[in-house]
């Protein structure tokens, strides 16, 4: 897998008014990201609302990102589940079919203990792709603290966090404890953020990248600013970190992946409405909403 660093976007799968997943729309989602310079893609996520998508659809998916990209950039896709056999299962699935590396989301509604939560990251490693852990305690109930973490990242085939842990310390704790001591060695582990808000704090700490929500919408924006910003050029990242700051912002104003798909509807991208048991995004938040993009130079229907 190549290095883990700068703007990968975390993909909506784009829906029908029927609810069907719309193939084609995610063709060319994918062409769309590769045409503005994305680092890497990161298909079957949270925004890519993957707890409503049947093993049929993932699969189907996971093929045509794989056939459209074509090795250009990495590809890691979402294997997570409560349940490690499951989640095992997934992983092999995302490997046979081409993936780069899996993203594994701590155990959601189980709140599994440390010794679990390490055998749980053992078992993923152990099929033999790269495996980046996602910790996001706001939708699974469970942490993972530095201190774990640490253990987690000493087992083979694990090969960095996607932070989402929305707390800047313990960012600054798995960078300092973990992340910088391995920066140029032979097996370095990665950070990067979770939250687009935290991009440039985290880069400046000695994180690595984003995987972001908002990229879905203006990919070479993010990519310039995590390049800005990973090449040191902090003034220019500021600069582009508070142009993007109002989407940012809005993009969240409902739960993920609402805000965003709604923003891509407006601008003729493939995103459609959401899955129940997400709703339409709220008329008081549409006006918001539209004027964060509008901000940005984007033409809305």
């Amino acid at each position: 897998m190549k290095a883990l660093t700068g703007a990968y976007t975390a993909l909506v799968t784009p829906m029908k008014e029927n609810g069907d997943v719309d193939y084609d729309g995610f063709r060319r989602l994918v062409n769309f990201q590769l045409e503005q310079g994305i680092d890497g893609l990161v298909p079957l996520g949270t925004t890519g609302e993957t707890p409503t998508l049947d093993e049929d659809e993932e699969e189907k998916l996971i093929r045509i990102i794989v056939d459209e990209v074509k090795g250009a950039v990495p590809i890691i896709v979402g294997t997570g589940s409560n349940d490690t056999k499951h989640m095992v299962m997934y992983t092999k699935r995302a490997k046979d079919m081409g993936a780069d590396a899996a993203l594994v989301v701590t155990p959601y509604y189980n709140k599994p203990n440390d010794d679990g939560l390490y055998r749980h990251f053992e078992a993923a490693a152990a099929v033999g792709i790269p495996i980046v852990v996602y910790n996001i305690a706001s939708r699974t109930g469970r942490n993972i603290p530095t201190p774990l973490m640490e253990k987690i990242a000493t087992i083979n085939g694990i090969v960095g966090v996607k932070e989402a842990s929305g707390d800047l310390n313990q960012m600054g704790d798995v960078l300092q404890s973990i992340a910088l001591p391995r920066k140029g060695g032979a097996k370095p582990f990665y950070v990067v953020s979770g939250d687009d808000g935290f991009t440039l704090p985290l880069i400046s700490l000695g994180g690595d990248g984003i995987i972001s929500v908002i990229s879905n919408l203006v990919p070479a924006r993010v990519k310039a600013l995590t390049k800005a910003c990973l090449a040191g050029n902090f003034e220019e990242g500021r600069k582009i970190h508070f142009e993007l700051l109002p989407l940012i912002k809005a993009a969240f104003i409902e739960t993920n992946p609402i805000p965003i798909k709604a923003a891509m509807s407006w601008a003729g991208l493939p995103a459609g409405p959401a899955r129940l048991p997400m709703g339409k995004l709220e008329s008081k938040n549409e006006a918001v909403l539209k004027k964060a993009i509008e901000k940005l130079g984007i033409i809305t229907k």
